[in-house]
């Protein structure tokens, strides 16, 4: 098997040591998003405004919340779903799908995805924010950062 080798399609897993139930709140939370993907990401009717630095806003809407197990949004033009499966040992399984990617900039958000999930990981399981938080330090500039 190749790297990402399905056509407009990202797949990844991450294993996390935390309960179904704190992965999903990260997710689908303000606070959540807020301590590993978007400097801020509030919701407000059935939409997330993704606040990043160095970017314009990105407004994405919300297509399914299942709690604990399945939230799905559209996030800059992809279908993107999570869905969280518990390990039986207390932690989760997270399986992210990415559909509609296009080719064009596939690879690039293939990569933005590990990013965010490294930085989920270390949020939920260790309180650790990953991120520079600073506007000369981000993703446009060549930083492995969110």
């Amino acid at each position: 098997m190749s790297f990402q080798e399905e056509e407009n399609k990202i797949r990844w897993k991450m294993h996390f040591t935390s309960s179904p139930e704190k992965v999903y709140e990260a997710l689908t939370t303000d606070s959540g998003r807020a301590g590993y993907w978007a400097e801020h990401a509030p919701e407000n009717n059935g939409e997330i405004t993704f606040h990043f630095l160095s970017y314009e806003p990105y407004t994405g809407k919300i297509l399914k919340k299942e709690p604990p197990v399945l939230f799905s949004l559209e996030y800059f033009g992809t279908i993107t779903e999570f869905r969280l499966e518990s390990d039986t040992k207390g932690g989760t399984d997270l399986i992210l799908e990415a559909s509609r990617v296009g080719e064009s900039y596939r690879m690039e958000m293939a990569a933005g995805w590990v990013s965010v999930l490294m930085a989920m990981k270390a949020w939920v399981d260790h309180s650790v924010d990953l991120r520079n938080h600073d506007s000369n330090r981000t993703w446009t500039r060549g930083y492995a950062d969110n």
